[in-house]
C-alpha cells in the first residue's frame, strides 16, 4: 500500500514539470502539443512492456475500462483546453483543480474505503494553498460572461476525478493498458488539431527537447505511475497530496529563474504540506496497528496450540485409564 502510494505521488512530482516544459515548448497549439506528447507517452508504455512480465492474453478487458481510460485522458485535456479558450486562465485553472478534493470526497463511495475527517481537512488545506498559488494572492472574479468556460473546467475536474476513482474498481486490469489510452488520446488530439488549429511546430532543438521531456514524464510516465497509485495505493492520501503539484510547479519555475520567491509561496507550502501530512495520518498510524494485530494473532495461535496440546494429553490419559479398566 505504501509503495504504491509513493509511486502514485511520483506522478504528481512529474506533473510539476508541466508548466516549465510547456512554456519552453514555444508556440505549439494545445491539441497539436497533446498529439505529439501523447504519442511519445505511448512509446514510453511500449518500451516499458519490454521489461515487464508479458500480459495475460486470455484476460478480457471490459468495455467500460476503455471508455473510462480514453474519456479520462483525452476528455480531461479536451475540456481543459476548451475552458482556457472560453474563460480567464486563473479562474478556469482553479475550478479544474478541484479534482483532488473530488477524489478525496468520492473515495467514500468506493468499496472498502472509509473517509475520515483528516482526509477532508487535509484536502481543503491543500485547496487553500492552491488558491494562493494560482491567484498569486489576489482575488477571484467569476464573471457570468465566462459561464461556459467555467462549466468546461468543472467537467474537466469531474472527468479526471471520476477516471481516478473508477480505475480503482478494476485492480486486475494491468497498467500496460494505459499505453493504448495514450495512443487513442494522441489520435483524437490530432483530429482536434486538424479541425480547430493552425499547425505550428517546435522551433529549434531546445523546444523539441522540451516537447520530448513532456512526453517522457508529465504526459508519459506520470500516467502509468498514477494508474498504479489509484489502483493499489491510499487514494485519499493521493488525492490530498495532489495539491502539491501547483506548489512544486511554482518551485520548479523559481529554481529555473522564471518566477520569484515570496511569502505567499511560503504560506502555500505550509498549507499544502500540512494538508498532505494530515491526510496521510492514518497511513502513518496503520503500521503499528497492523503489528499489534499480528502480535495478537500470534498469541491467539500460540494459545490455541497450547490448548490443543493439553486436549491431546487429556485424551491420552483417558485412553490409558480405559485400557486399565
Amino acid at each position: 500500500m505504501g509503495r504504491a502510494t509513493l509511486i502514485g505521488f511520483s506522478a504528481v512530482a512529474m506533473w510539476a514539470l508541466l508548466a516549465l516544459l510547456t512554456d519552453a515548448s514555444g508556440q505549439v497549439p494545445p491539441f497539436l502539443l497533446s498529439a505529439i506528447t501523447f504519442s511519445i507517452g505511448t512509446g514510453v508504455g511500449l518500451v516499458a512492456r519490454l521489461f515487464m512480465p508479458a500480459p495475460d492474453k486470455s484476460q478480457k478487458i471490459p468495455p467500460q475500462v476503455w471508455l473510462i481510460g480514453i474519456a479520462g485522458l483525452f476528455g480531461y485535456h479536451f475540456f481543459y483546453f476548451t475552458a482556457l479558450r472560453n474563460a480567464p486562465a486563473v479562474e478556469a485553472s482553479l475550478i479544474a483543480y478541484l479534482w483532488p478534493l473530488l477524489i478525496v470526497l468520492g473515495s467514500a463511495l468506493m468499496p472498502g474505503e472509509k473517509l475520515a475527517w483528516n482526509h477532508v481537512v487535509g484536502a481543503l488545506l491543500g485547496l487553500a494553498g492552491t488558491v494562493l498559488i494560482i491567484t498569486k494572492g489576489g482575488g477571484l472574479a467569476f464573471d457570468a460572461r465566462y459561464a461556459f468556460g467555467y462549466a468546461m473546467a468543472a467537467v474537466c475536474a469531474l472527468l479526471w476525478s471520476s477516471y481516478s476513482l473508477l480505475s480503482r474498481r478494476f485492480p486486475s486490469v494491468p497498467t500496460s493498458i494505459v499505453t493504448w489510452f495514450c495512443a487513442a488520446t494522441a489520435v483524437l488530439s490530432l483530429a482536434c488539431h486538424l479541425a480547430l488549429e493552425q499547425t505550428v511546430l517546435p522551433d529549434g532543438a531546445g523546444q523539441w527537447l522540451a516537447v520530448l521531456g513532456l512526453g517522457l514524464m508529465p504526459v508519459g510516465a506520470a500516467f502509468y505511475a498514477w494508474d498504479i497509485g489509484v489502483k493499489r495505493g491510499n487514494i485519499q492520501v493521493l488525492g490530498a497530496a495532489s495539491y502539491a503539484a501547483p506548489l512544486l510547479s511554482t518551485l520548479v519555475l523559481i529554481a529555473a529563474g522564471v518566477a520569484e520567491p515570496s511569502l505567499r509561496i511560503l504560506a502555500a507550502c505550509v498549507l499544502i504540506t500540512g494538508g498532505a501530512v494530515l491526510a496521510a495520518k492514518s497511513l502513518f498510524l496503520r503500521k503499528p496497528a497492523a503489528t499489534e494485530s499480528r502480535a495478537g494473532s500470534s498469541e491467539s495461535k500460540a494459545g490455541a496450540s497450547e490448548g490443543g496440546a493439553r486436549a491431546s494429553e487429556d485424551g491420552a490419559r483417558a485412553s490409558e485409564d480405559g485400557a486399565r479398566a
